[in-house]
């Protein structure tokens, strides 16, 4: 059952984007709450789908027009950066953090690792200016895509005239990534009980023994509950997390919790992405915990796993991979 519902063809040349008359719609999987981010002011079209995907896959954005959003966040890895423990910015300048992939955004009230952002359509803003990333600013980038064709062709498709200003690039860049929606893996076909969903005894076992030890941070059906949280890694990057967005000592070392839907392809892991696999994941929270002023209270003992449950859980932790959301060429760079 799609849940996204997109229905959109695109021409062949790269500098040349036609959407097709069928609309483009933003729909809510079943199982999944109403989300915070609802178009209201930023109207769904295909034109404005097509232009900020378009910004999104153009690297000629950044400083040395070698790095775009589609660099640090590839569809094939759930729109993670795969294999890359920090993201590699301009001038292969590799900064502290690990990419976060980019799905259900409209759910989220606040983005980055610390929670830096309060707005999904500001997001970008980041990732334009930060010395590591793309290194630039939005003047330069509104520069030159007044000068550079089928730019101001496309703004007047989506907005109706040919005026490029920082908006109205952050709202078709938010048109692009606000209805990258992963709702349709194992997991959700189980949840709503469609015709012939159901889970092996591995993944049923591997299941309860989620809820039994996981889902106090990792809350269904998002698998986060968004908060901030000190794991008990011994944080070897130096990286203050959220205390250095809010100043408050108790946030020194919390990031926040990631989603683990897709986990299956959104590798390395944590927030330094020093953890290769699920397995050194696992091993973390069995042996690996580090005590800390400010570690979870829910981590104090760990989380003591056999390698039976390992094994069970891994299994569970696979039905959330969307490869409906991962493969759909919708979000290609075409």
């Amino acid at each position: 059952m799609l849940f996204l519902s997109i229905a959109l063809m695109y021409a062949c040349r790269k500098d040349e984007i036609k959407p097709e008359e069928a609309k483009i719609t933003f729909a809510i999987p079943s199982n999944f709450p109403a989300p915070a981010y609802n178009f209201e002011d930023n109207q769904l079209t295909n034109a404005g789908f097509a232009l900020g995907k378009k910004l999104f896959y153009d690297a000629r954005l950044s400083a040395d027009k070698s790095v775009s959003c589609g660099s640090c966040h590839q569809q094939f890895a759930a729109f993670a950066n795969l294999d890359h423990k920090v993201s590699h910015g301009v001038n292969n300048c590799q900064g502290k953090r690990n990419a976060p992939p980019l799905f259900n955004l409209a759910w989220q009230k606040a983005f980055f690792w610390d929670g830096g952002v309060k707005n999904i359509e500001t997001s970008p803003l980041n990732a334009i200016t930060d010395a590591c990333e793309m290194g630039t600013d939005i003047e330069a980038i509104i520069a030159f895509l007044k000068s550079t064709a089928p730019y101001p062709d496309l703004f007047k498709q989506a907005f109706g005239s040919t005026d490029i200003n920082s908006q109205r690039i952050l709202k078709s860049i938010t048109q692009f990534t606000a209805v990258l929606v992963s709702g349709n893996s194992k997991y959700d076909r189980v949840m709503r009980k469609e015709s012939g969903a159901t889970f092996t005894s591995d993944e049923l076992a591997g299941y309860n023994l989620f809820k039994e030890k996981c889902s106090s941070c990792h809350t269904e059906p998002f698998f986060t509950d968004f908060s901030y949280r000190s794991n008990g890694l011994d944080l070897v990057s130096a990286d203050e997390g959220r205390s250095h967005i809010t100043g408050v000592n108790a946030d020194f070392g919390t990031f926040r919790v990631p989603t683990l839907r897709n986990i299956e392809y959104t590798g390395p892991y944590m927030h330094d992405g020093r953890f290769y696999s699920l397995d050194e994941v696992l091993e973390h929270y069995n042996s690996g915990v580090k005590a800390s002023a400010n570690l979870d209270s829910k981590l104090k003992n760990g989380i003591p796993l056999n390698a039976s449950e390992k094994e069970q859980i891994k299994a569970f932790l696979k039905t959330l991979t969307d490869n409906e959301f991962i493969k759909n060429t919708l979000y290609n760079e075409s």
